[in-house]
């Protein structure tokens, strides 16, 4: 195909191909239509003819149930066809929106995008960039500086940094182009090819039933110290094999996909050793995409659970944590896949009913004997409850580290929990991944349905 503007010289020169090559193929003989645009050609600037060659092929991928995978390298819209390479964009744009939970959208981003070219990308399921050679942004340095009389690089405004650690609009990044390729095909191997199949299965010589030692370890005695829960994913999971999402951005959530069994599953844990742990604005955000995404494609989650609740001061309010935290605590509800959570030591507060708690549908809710099951911290909790008994006491500070303890003893464990039937079983850490894989073959036939609605209403 070729672009058919006669304005401006252009009939003088009309490539083939049009600067993107489209077509289908095979990543481990699972089907997946790609488009890869090319920037020697006109900047990679999307034409009509340009926009209806991607259209056509995520057309056939819709109907046909099949993955599609963008490699992005483009200026933005044609400026010599005008509206009409805008309306090329709102064509993509429009696909990409219909085909949002239904096929697996994946953009690599290796090159420049900018203006209408980075918010298909966006729109999608996952997107890669390149450190180094690839940004994305709306306006460039020269617009930019000539509007706010900023002076920024294409690296500092839109690179692979940026987005991964301050924006959170890149879910991963590469060193090179080929390594980017690789994380492709990685990811791909944990999603189904749409939302009517279930994730690829796989073997694992680790074996189902190994207990991990050093997990019944891990958790420090002092409820204040850190931990790395890396740590524990990669003991608990096959092969100790654990591709993270948005690594960079909000780290003390993490998110990502593993193995158990060899069946794929959505990973998302508290991690204690950045912010205690607690959920802040970008963690909540960060935690419900993912969340959303792995319930659109019949991927189990598994909760890894250590949150003091969420992060306080005037920033995280002025800022919609309300809002924001509600986005979590949406899409865990609204999420009818497998959910399994593994209470490793703090559940405090809201915070505790948002992470996959059994009150909002999870299917299997287990505790590590280090957990702590409570309203709020024990010292916190101590001086409301005992507020009159410690004031009046001979020795205020005495009295308190007494009602501490009193409350630790009653609170500050998983039983109460369990004799609700909240918790379905206390084990030892070292059984944390054989319990899970068992409870995961069981919960394979699961059946649940939302009610019967156009689509919900999540707090935006």
């Amino acid at each position: 195909m070729t672009h058919r503007c006669d304005d401006f010289g252009m009939d003088r020169d009309r490539p083939l191909g049009d600067g993107v090559v489209t077509g289908h193929g095979r990543i481990e003989g699972r089907p997946a239509f790609v488009f890869s645009q090319d920037f020697t050609v006109f900047g990679g600037s999307l034409s009509e003819t340009y926009a209806a060659k991607i259209v056509k092929g995520m057309d056939a991928a819709m109907r046909l149930g099949v993955p599609v995978i963008g490699l992005n390298d483009s200026g933005g819209a044609r400026i010599q066809e005008g509206v009409v390479s805008l309306a090329g964009y709102s064509d993509i744009f429009l696909r990409n929106t219909l085909a949002s939970g239904v096929i697996p959208q994946v953009s690599a981003v290796l090159g420049p995008c900018a203006g209408g070219a980075v918010y298909s990308p966006a729109i999608t399921d996952f997107l890669v960039m390149v450190e180094g050679t690839s940004y994305l942004h709306i306006t460039g340095p020269d617009v930019l500086k000539a509007v706010t009389h900023e002076e920024v690089t294409s690296e500092q405004l839109g690179g692979a940094a940026v987005h991964m650690e301050k924006s959170g609009v890149a879910h991963f990044t590469a060193k090179d182009d080929r390594a980017a390729l690789a994380l492709v095909r990685d990811l791909f191997s944990y999603l189904p090819l749409n939302n009517a199949e279930d994730p690829p299965r796989r073997e694992s010589a680790d074996p189902p039933d190994r207990k991990e030692g050093r997990l019944d370890a891990v958790v420090p005695s002092e409820s204040n110290r850190p931990y790395d829960m890396h740590e524990v994913i990669r003991a608990v999971v096959d092969e100790g094999a654990f591709l993270e999402v948005q690594a960079g951005f909000a780290t003390n959530l993490l998110c990502g996909f593993a193995r158990l069994g060899g069946q794929p599953v959505g990973i998302v844990a508290n991690q204690p050793a950045v912010l205690a742990g607690c959920l802040d604005i970008d963690a909540s955000v960060k935690g419900a995409r993912f969340v959303r995404f792995c319930d659109a494609f019949n991927v189990p989650i598994v909760t890894f659970e250590d949150v003091p609740g969420f992060l306080p001061g005037t920033a995280q309010e002025y800022g919609g944590i309300i809002r924001h935290g509600a986005k979590l605590l949406y899409a865990y509800c609204e999420a009818t896949v497998p959910k399994l959570t593994v209470i490793t030591r703090k559940a405090y507060g809201g915070a505790y009913c948002v992470m996959a708690s059994k009150h909002i549908r999870s299917d299997v809710n287990l505790a590590w004997p280090s957990a702590e099951i409570a309203v709020m911290g024990a010292e916190a909790a101590a001086k409301v409850i005992f507020r009159k008994e410690i004031a009046s006491a001979k020795d205020p500070p005495a009295e308190a580290a007494r009602k501490i303890a009193e409350y630790k003893e009653k609170f500050y464990n998983p039983w109460v929990a369990a004799g609700r039937g909240y918790v379905d079983d206390v084990i030892e850490p070292s059984e944390t991944r054989p319990r899970l894989i068992r409870e995961l073959r069981l919960l394979r036939t699961k059946r649940d349905h939302n009610p019967p609605r156009k689509h919900g209403n999540i707090p935006l």
